[in-house]
This record gives C-alpha cells, structure tokens and sequence, in this order.
C-alpha cells in the first residue's frame, strides 16, 4: 500500500477504536481561536484555567476582549506561560479581525483560506500549526493539522522520513482523503483525523513510545518486517 493509503487505514482504525471525537472543545469560534493561541508549549489544563478567567470576566466575546489593556490580558492568561507574548499575540488577532473582516469570525470563515491563512502566520506567534487549527476548528475549512503526535507516527511507521517537513507531511494527511470531494465532508474527516491522532499520541506515541497496545501495532509490525529494531 501506499503511505497515503497506509494513512488512511490507520485514520479508520483509530476511529473504530476511539469513536467520534467532535472537536475542538470550546462554546464559540471565537473562544476556539483564543485557545488555539494558548496552548502552544502548555498543557490544556492550563489552557483552561486561563479561558476560565477569561469567561468570568465575560470576555469570551470580541468587543469585550478587545477593549480589556494587554496588562490586565497578561494576568487573566497567566495560568497558560508566556503571558507577555501570548497576550499581544492575541492583540494582533484582534486587530486582524476588526481591520480586515470588521470583527466578524463569519467575514474571515468565507474569505480565500490562503489568504486567511497568510494573515495569520503574519502574526508574531502563530506558526503553521496553530494558523491551521485556527482555519479548520474556528473557521470550518478542509486543512490538515500537523503537530508532533502526527510526526511521531508517521515516521514510526515508515510513512515519511524523519525529516519531513511539516508542508511534506501536511501533503501526505491530505492525500489520504484525496477521494474525497464534499468540502464539509472533507473538513469533518481533518477534524477527526487531528483529534483521533492526538489520542493515539497520548496514549501510545509518547517521546517514548508504548508500541505493544497501541491499537496501530499492526501496521506497525507489517512495516517493520525486514527493517532494522529502530523503534
């Protein structure tokens, strides 16, 4: 089989496996950026407590949030690092939004998401990863998330060599579905495919990895007949 094949295979049996994940876990768009924005280098949990704070404050809503003074927005999101840069990352986000689509999340989900995407990596702060959350869990459009459990995988399996960059293996989680022509379709399964990797990684795809129950052991096993004990 082919590596997007392989991938694809892998995609259907962490489904059956995990059931549906219906991500991202947030109550708006807007809430989803922000999110996206935080937790880089932290844990989720961390992530939660400052969008606590944030929802207390009833600042989970742009007019509000915009207003608040980046040093008041630096301690409400201290729980999740880096406050001082996240803080006026999430200043130019705003600033993006209201000078290019007047505020409105729905003005940015319908405008050329390579454009959207362009403004967003302009972004002091927002890499590929977290521009691509953003257009596929606020935005609802078709892009592959790619983060480290999705590296770990694939070059684990034999799907891409180890240094693969992350357009190379944007491209290879995107040829998996390349039959897929429904774009909402295709946006439910990037979605899925995200989250059921993130699961797996978790689980079993750690910086060591627990390969024996790991519910892709098969596909591993296949790959590594006749390879060297490199895992």
């Amino acid at each position: 089989m082919t590596p997007p094949v392989r991938l694809r295979a892998l995609y259907e049996t962490l489904a059956a496996v995990y059931g549906p994940q219906r991500w991202w876990p947030s109550d708006s768009a807007l809430e989803t950026m922000i999110g996206a924005c935080l937790t880089q280098g932290t844990a989720w949990t961390s992530v939660e407590r400052s969008l606590t704070n944030l929802r207390e404050r009833g600042l989970l809503e742009f007019n509000a949030l915009q207003k608040v003074p980046e040093e008041e927005l630096r301690e409400l999101i201290r729980p999740s690092g880096f406050m001082q840069r996240k803080a006026a990352t999430l200043r130019a986000l705003l600033d993006l939004l209201e000078q290019e689509y007047e505020g409105s999340i729905d003005q940015m989900a319908q405008a050329p998401p390579a454009a959207v995407r362009a403004q967003l990596l302009a972004i002091r702060g927002i890499g590929d990863e977290t521009a691509d959350a953003i257009l596929l869990y606020a935005l609802g459009q078709p892009v592959m998330v790619v983060d480290e459990y999705l590296r770990r995988v694939v070059i684990r399996h034999g799907l891409a060599p180890a240094r693969a960059r992350y357009a190379e293996l944007q491209q290879l989680a995107m040829a998996a579905f390349a039959e897929e022509r429904n774009s909402a379709a295709m946006a439910n399964h990037c979605n899925e495919f995200h989250a059921l990797v993130v699961q797996v990684g978790k689980a079993h795809c750690g910086r060591r990895p627990d390969c024996a129950p790991c519910p892709l052991r098969g596909d591993l096993d296949q790959h590594q007949q006749g390879q060297p004990a490199a895992y």
